[in-house]
């Protein structure tokens, strides 16, 4: 991993600079377009504060860039949107949850609700869905194997804290086993 180096001074920005930047961003991490804006003004405003310069032709290359990738499709936040949510989702993280991170990076209300609406459709109870994956995945209420009278507290407390509501956690936590869950999520 590259570490950076103390007092460095960062290049001047330039179109090219810029792009470099921006590609190799976008080879490491999925980003909605609003994120990788943010990410190469951060680099337009170190450039301009070393050398000084005037930030606003950095952001108008910066804009130009981030509309051009959108364009041709480089950069899709519904694409993004959709992928984050479902990774998301099977990681155990709630609807609210879901929304305070795609709205973090940049992702519109509406196109958040339509992916949100998407997930409705494929998931019977999207959080109870997501609670009983977290539960799972941290082996909490029934997946725990021993100890479950004394941790329960701590297990409500751990899905309160992924932001799922009282009452799911008990129905979560509380239930005799698994299987229970399983048939609830199927709708039997």
């Amino acid at each position: 991993m590259a570490t950076r180096q103390k007092g460095r001074t960062p290049r001047k920005i330039t179109p090219n600079s810029l792009e470099s930047a921006a590609l190799a961003y976008l080879q490491r991490y999925a980003t909605s377009a609003a994120n990788l804006r943010t990410v190469l003004m951060r680099r337009v405003h170190r450039a301009a504060q070393a050398h000084d310069d005037d930030p606003a032709v950095g952001a108008a290359l910066v804009d130009a860039l981030v509309d051009r990738y959108v364009r041709s499709g480089l950069l899709d936040d519904q694409a993004y949107a959709q992928g984050r949510a479902a990774s998301l989702h099977r990681r155990g993280i709630s609807r609210r949850g879901i929304i305070a991170r795609l709205t973090a990076k940049g992702v519109a209300p509406t196109v958040i609700e339509e992916i949100l609406s998407e997930l409705r459709d494929t998931h019977a109870n999207l959080d109870l869905d997501a609670a009983c994956n977290y539960a799972r995945r941290r082996r909490l209420g029934p997946w725990r194997s021993a100890g479950r009278a004394e941790r329960r507290e701590r297990d409500l407390a751990a899905l309160a804290r992924q932001g799922f509501g009282y009452e799911l956690a008990l129905r979560v936590i509380d239930a005799e086993d698994t299987a229970v869950l399983e048939e609830e999520l199927r709708g039997d």
